[in-house]
């Protein structure tokens, strides 16, 4: 508590500013209805005949200069008073300039209506002011019974009765520090608001009928210091967590205004990416900066006082917080636990929740435009997912240790959220093969929303090879997809042959499972299903019978092969004839039934009706 006090000599009398510049002063001035009182003090002290007498003090509060008169204040202000009886200091008047006065000039004003005996109206929002300042004076009981600090103290202790006024009072003391602090009047407060509020008293009946959130709306107006001396007063008094978890949600809303802004996939990924992202930090660059630092300091205490509990808050909740910690760049250590906060609650998450910005940052907070790589491009942070999800599942490998606990409800929502983040083309295979596999083999019980998400990356990225679409497709399980899902694959040009040969081989078994009543059948007209079913019994007989064909020729061809190394060995040591390698050869051609004339009977044949009854299956499928 500094007290920062200056005492000049006086210049010259007149109107001038007593040596400081640009200050505007002030006298004193008794109303004549208050004569009565300063007749008393003109019978005790014979310089302070007429309120007219001139002013012998001039005492600067920020910038206004008060002239006063020297015994009302050093008759209640010790502090006033030690600075006049110095013997270095002339009795004619003085200067005095009070530095860092709590509650600035209003309430210096209010103090000298005080020294004067003038009435003063003392309330919630300057009581703290007051009381402060009556300390900083030294207004204590050794000089006049009845003093301002006793005063003020009296008061205060009655304002904290009251509910309101204790909110008042507490706002107050934002502009006090540290006076506020070394006087109790703050924790004091703090005590009071938590009292009633893990009590459930208030002072209406309105918020008396709501025991559980009446108090919400007042805290939720205080500054996030004192918010959490509360929480933590409230937690002592063994509130229940959900309780606490609902009110710091209530603040969080009303101090974080990008919380409840959600990022719905890339259905609009044609905007600019710094206007979809970044626009938190258009306009002047040292306001955003400021700006950025007060939320991530909100984000981060908000975090702190977060009951360990996992019913206290919901999981959309601990996922908003982290897209704002991951956008205000809070520390590892936040991030890490909000994540592992998340893993155990992922369940109750929804895909929106788990699409988190992906933000680049250089020094203090600024936006990096030139991207290293592609991947950086990426518009969701596919790492922090990915890490939730390896909480979730330590978590379930630890209490199946202990119980059955069942919770491997995630699988859908896991591929949901591929299906989204598929549409961006900065995502490379690998990241999205690394989150699609996430999940243990036995999690999936239908691979339908996998097969979406894997189509809708074959869409997005065209350019992939033949043998990247199949280390895509082989993530799916193509016997876990339904006939439904199955139908469509088996027309999906952007599918592989391969996977679409064991799509059909599916889908067989499924029709006969359907028709021997196993499992639904598909809807629509039983004439034109039965119609369809028959011709996918036929393509499917000729696809094996094919299939077939080329393994009869693989094997020959391998026989052959191994006759012609053989007879190779024996001419090892005799020169070479065309006529070895030429009957060696034909044997191959007749292996493949290779006429002559150049028609194709072999492999080429067993291509071309696969292709074809893939075709007649895609055309049959489309009518029906």
């Amino acid at each position: 508590m500094n007290k920062s006090l200056q005492v000049t000599q006086p210049q010259e009398s007149g109107n001038q500013s007593h040596g400081f510049d640009q200050v505007s002063n002030k006298s004193i001035v008794i109303p004549s209805k208050f004569t009565t009182a300063t007749e008393s003090f003109k019978k005790e002290y014979s310089w302070f005949t007429t309120p007219q007498i001139p002013t012998d003090l001039s005492i600067q509060v920020q910038e206004i200069n008060y002239k006063v008169h020297k015994y009302p204040l050093i008759s209640k202000c010790g502090y006033i008073g030690q600075m006049i009886i110095q013997p270095s200091i002339s009795n004619s008047g003085y200067d005095i300039k009070l530095d860092n006065f709590p509650g600035g000039s209003e309430t210096f004003e209010i103090i000298l209506k005080f020294c004067y005996s003038l009435p003063i109206d003392l309330n919630a929002n300057n009581v703290a002011r007051l009381r402060c300042a009556s300390e900083f004076l030294e207004m204590t009981e050794e000089l006049e019974d009845g003093n301002l600090i006793s005063k003020t103290e009296a008061f205060l202790t009655f304002v904290l009765s009251s509910w309101k006024d204790t909110i008042t009072v507490l706002k107050s003391c934002e502009t006090l520090s540290p006076w506020a602090e070394n006087l109790q009047i703050v924790r004091r407060c703090c005590d009071s608001i938590a009292c009633k509020a893990s009590k459930g008293n208030s002072d209406t009946a309105d918020e008396a009928a709501n025991p559980e959130g009446w108090w919400f709306d007042d805290m939720a107006t205080l500054h996030i210091d004192k918010f959490m001396r509360i929480i933590a007063a409230i937690r002592a008094k063994g509130t229940k967590p959900e309780i606490i978890g609902k009110c710091i949600m209530h603040y969080a809303k009303r101090w974080l205004p990008g919380l409840d802004v959600e990022l719905e996939g890339l259905r609009g990924y044609g905007r600019v990416k710094d206007d979809l992202q970044f626009s938190i930090f258009s306009g002047k660059e040292r306001e955003n900066l400021r700006h950025s630092k007060e939320q991530r300091t909100i984000v981060e205490s908000l975090v702190s006082i977060i009951p360990p509990q996992q019913e206290a808050v919901s999981c959309k909740f601990l996922l908003q917080i982290l897209k704002l910690a991951t956008m205000y760049s809070a520390s590892s250590a936040l991030t890490s636990d909000l994540e592992q906060r998340v893993g155990m609650m992922l369940e109750d998450a929804e895909v929106n929740d788990l699409l988190i910005p992906r933000y680049q940052k250089g020094d203090q907070g600024k936006l990096l435009h030139m991207p290293s790589s592609p991947e950086e491009c990426m518009m969701h942070d596919i790492d922090v997912v990915q890490r939730i999800v390896e909480y979730f599942l330590m978590q379930e490998k630890q209490m199946q240790h202990q119980q059955k606990s069942g919770k491997f409800n995630i699988s859908r929502l896991l591929d949901n959220y591929l299906a989204e983040i598929a549409r961006d083309p900065n995502l490379s295979i690998t990241k999205f093969q690394v989150v699609a596999e996430l999940l243990p083999a036995n999690a999936r019980s239908c691979d339908d929303c996998l097969y979406r998400a894997i189509d809708t990356y074959l869409k997005t990225h065209p350019s992939l090879t033949e043998h990247d679409c199949g280390r895509l497709c082989k993530i799916m399980n193509c016997d876990k997809l339904s006939l439904d899902a199955c139908m469509h694959a088996a027309q999906n040009d952007r599918l592989p042959l391969r996977t679409v040969i064991q799509v059909l081989f599916s889908e067989q078994v499924k029709m006969k499972a359907a028709m021997q009543g196993k499992e639904p059948a598909a809807s629509g007209n039983n004439s034109e299903n039965d119609g369809n079913q028959s011709s996918v019994n036929r393509d499917i007989k000729a696809l094996k019978a094919e299939l077939d064909n080329v393994k009869s020729m693989v094997a020959e061809l391998q026989s052959d092969y191994s006759e012609l190394q053989r007879e190779y060995g024996k001419l090892s040591n005799k020169p070479k004839t065309s006529p070895g390698w030429s009957s060696g050869w034909q044997k191959i051609k007749k292996s493949f039934h290779i006429k002559p004339d150049g028609n194709d009977n072999g492999d080429g044949q067993g291509r071309s009706n696969l292709a074809r009854s893939r075709s007649s299956s895609r055309r049959r499928l489309s009518a029906s």
